[in-house]
């Protein structure tokens, strides 16, 4: 490479180690223009001075390519507290002055930009939703490389840039994440280029595979099916020669990958796909010691090298010593403005990092072609007497939707390994599963264009979605119910995302995150203990309310509706619990539409309460609940026929929280009108319990509130055996009635004696016949 090349990309890394050294100390005299004084510096020190050397040359490196290559790209960033790094770079390049104008490229925006860092009423110290050109949050480690590649579906022309930490790279999410390029097709979907950092070090010890001989680190890399190209050293020129030259390199290996592909239609032998590992010291070019102790190249160099700024005057010195290392006068001209030698190689418009329209995904997201529900509803003629898998009806609905994206190639379903187990299997009538390894004559329904992703890891399949939604398109992620709980930081951290970015002006809406959990507590009898947990629902709802919603539509019309309205959505987590087995129809479609409309409702034809006011309110969420309960009050109608019984269904959960904590919560009066302020209501429900309380808590009649639901209770066993072991069946909701209606206990007291006897007798005949009893069994709504 020329040595003008070679000293413009010198001079833009130069100038982002300064902006980011800066950042993490300084509140004032941004230029040096006057010799640094204890006031100029700022009162807490937070940051992470040890990655961003290295963020910062793969960042400069990056702008070369996609100038001189006019390259659609993005870039994850991987180590955690980068942020100095690529704030620097977004405002060396503008796109953070066009978004926040306050923070203008000159003198006074640079003083700015760095008092804002870390700092209160700030920005935050790693790459957040605040951040130009970011999808990803840099504060948890893991998750980068799996939303590089879901950013990389279906974008054909994208190349996405992902930064690895070699901390990162310990993580299990990371290294299950190196095998999405067997999900990769190149004719159809855009390229990752992983740059694995290794600088040496954690926070405060060595890295692994910083140690791996070269070797051992190859085979591995091989082993995951890549083909590795080493840049490292200390000498910063030689190493912006290396990492350019290594850059064309794999980036020309990337393009015959695909042209061959594409001009086939097809590919053929999987791409051995490169990734660069970029060895560098870490906290380079910062102070090599300080009182005494090494600090360059160890992990002392992690966070804030020189902590004692402001009280200890030879820490102040070096501070001073290496800023002006960067020698800013030949940076900056004297108003602060970058000068032309750093913005050589700096992209313009759309293509600069923190300007690419992929990176605020919503601007690019399109409506999702939703077909009519009444083409997959089903006909309920009477409620209670026909059954349906409510998935499998769902399915079908998501196949037309599968198929009227053919074209635009904007709409996917992840899930581990589970598609046709959850009931979805109509999707392969529309688009097969995607992979890229080896077929045999066994398989079915793999396709290298395939829109379907199946990897046994909830992490892969949660890290691909976000990175897709992200980018501007739409998916949902289907799981069996327990094992949601695997990704419980990561839709943590994608709900803090949706948060933030809601407030922010210039992040577009994106598509919501939706959730399917189905094969659900109540229907794993055949798996048994270890497959059932319905605490998904509360990890959520304990998140921003402003963000989330949850959603148990009770059998297979409302379940369509509420993907319907999940599916238009924008800026939310939706999750949406239903079952996989046959399910009683309740609601026609019409019905169905308006219930889910007002998310919680009285079924007056399953009650005796028409007329009068309730004695009792049986309610529900969920779809075995609602079973029980609807055969609760079938039995309260045949033995206390006077008993004036309301049923009430929920289907959106939020909406039992108060009006004034979630924009779909209830007033108090519509809480009241509904439920009641002074009658019992015995609430049977999905999950835990305590769920309910904690939502209702506030309301007038919650002394008045009993909760059943699933109390870990649970084992290999018949369906009905399940809700008995946890309290939950038809005859324990009727004995509850009977114990909280007043006067009932004396006057009842012998239907409560024939529902005591009939789960004696239920557990007698399970264990002699492996079945539930015959009542139970046909059971059918005799309404």
């Amino acid at each position: 490479m020329a040595k003008d090349r070679v000293a413009a990309l010198d001079a833009h890394w130069r100038a982002a180690n300064y902006l980011a050294v800066g950042q993490i100390y300084l509140m004032a005299n941004p230029l040096l223009t006057e010799p640094l004084r204890p006031e100029h510096i700022k009162p807490r020190l937070l940051g992470h001075w040890g990655t961003s050397p290295g963020l910062n040359l793969v960042h400069t490196h990056l702008n070369r390519v996609v100038r001189e290559r006019d390259r659609n790209t993005i870039c994850i960033w991987g180590p955690g507290h980068g942020g100095p790094a690529v704030l620097a770079n977004s405002w060396l390049e503008g796109s953070y002055s066009e978004i926040y104008p306050d923070v203008s490229r000159d003198a006074a925006g640079m003083e700015r930009l760095f008092r804002q860092f870390s700092f209160p009423g700030g920005v935050p110290s790693h790459v957040a939703p605040e951040t130009p050109g970011s999808i990803h949050e840099g504060g948890e480690l893991g998750y980068s490389l799996a939303h590089a590649y879901g950013a990389a579906l279906d974008n054909p022309d994208l190349l996405v840039a992902c930064v690895i930490g070699d901390g990162e790279a310990e993580t299990g999410p990371l290294a299950g994440s190196w095998h999405s390029n067997k999900f990769l097709d190149p004719v159809h979907d855009g390229a990752v280029l992983p740059v694995l950092h290794l600088n040496g070090y954690k926070i405060a010890n060595p890295a692994v595979l910083s140690r791996l001989p070269r070797e051992e680190l190859d085979e591995l890399l091989r082993g995951y099916g890549h083909e590795p190209l080493h840049v490292e050293g200390d000498d910063p020129l030689r190493v912006h020669e290396e990492l350019a030259r290594t850059m064309d390199l794999a980036l020309d290996r990337i393009d015959r990958y695909q042209q061959e592909a594409r001009r086939a239609g097809r590919a053929g032998e999987r791409p051995r796909w490169p990734v660069i590992v970029l060895r560098t010291p870490k906290g380079w070019t910062g102070p090599a010691a300080v009182d005494g102790d090494p600090v360059e190249n160890t992990w002392r160099s992690h966070q804030v090298p020189l902590s004692g700024v402001r009280d200890n005057p030879e820490h102040l010195r070096q501070l001073e010593e290496w800023l002006r290392s960067y020698r800013p006068e030949e940076l900056f001209d004297a108003d602060g403005r970058p000068t032309g030698a750093v913005l050589e190689c700096v992209p313009e418009g759309d293509r600069r990092l923190g300007a690419n329209p992929h990176a605020n995904g919503g601007r690019l997201l399109r409506s999702l072609p939703l077909p009519k529900l009444e083409e997959f509803a089903v006909d309920v003629d009477k409620p209670g007497t026909n059954l349906h898998e409510p998935t499998k009806v769902l399915g079908g609905m998501l196949a037309r939707i599968m198929a009227d994206t053919a074209d635009r190639r904007d709409f996917r379903v992840v899930g581990p390994d589970e598609t046709e187990s959850n009931r979805l299997g109509a999707l392969y009538s529309a688009t097969g599963k995607a992979w890229q390894a080896d077929v045999l004559p066994t398989d079915i329904n793999l396709a290298h264009d395939g829109r379907v992703m199946e990897v046994l890891s909830e992490h892969l399949c949660e890290g691909w979605l976000e990175g897709y939604l992200l980018t501007g398109r739409h998916g949902l992620f289907s799981s069996y119910e327990a094992f949601a709980h695997i990704v419980d930081s990561m839709v943590s951290q994608h709900i803090k995302w949706l948060r933030i970015s809601r407030e922010l002006s210039w992040r577009a809406p994106i598509a919501s995150l939706n959730y399917l959990l189905t094969s659900h507590v109540w229907r794993q009898d055949h798996n048994g203990f270890s497959h059932q947990d319905p605490g998904f629902v509360d990890h959520v709802l304990n998140k921003s309310p402003e963000v989330v919603r949850v959603y148990l539509p009770p059998d297979a019309n409302t379940l369509l509706s509420v993907a319907d309205h999940a599916l238009r959505s924008r800026d939310y987590v939706n999750v949406i619990v239903a079952g996989k087995q046959p399910c009683f129809d309740w609601l026609t479609m019409e019905q169905a539409r308006a219930h889910c409309a007002r998310g919680a409702g009285i079924w007056e034809w399953a009650g005796t309460d028409t007329g009068r006011e309730p004695d009792v309110v049986l309610a529900c969420a969920g779809d075995v609940p609602t079973q029980e309960v609807l055969a609760a009050a079938a039995l309260l109608r045949t033995h206390l026929p006077d008993l004036a019984v309301r049923v009430v269904n929920v289907v959106d959960m939020t909406r039992l929280l108060p009006h004034g904590e979630h924009p779909h919560g209830m007033t108090d009066r519509e809480y009241d009108a509904l439920f009641t302020s002074d009658k019992p209501v015995i609430f049977a429900y999905h999950g835990y319990p305590w769920l309910i309380h904690r939502l209702a808590y506030r309301r007038t009649g919650h002394r008045d509130l009993h909760v059943r639901g699933y109390k870990e209770s649970g084992t290999t066993t018949t369906p009905f055996d399940m809700v008995v072991l946890n309290d939950l069946d038809r005859y324990r909701l009727v004995m509850d009635v009977i114990d909280r209606v007043p006067g009932l206990a004396v006057r009842a007291a012998g239907v409560r004696q024939a529902m005591t006897d009939v789960r004696t007798r239920h557990h007698a005949w399970i264990r002699e016949h492996g079945t539930d009893l015959p009542e139970v069994a046909e059971w059918t709504w005799p309404g």
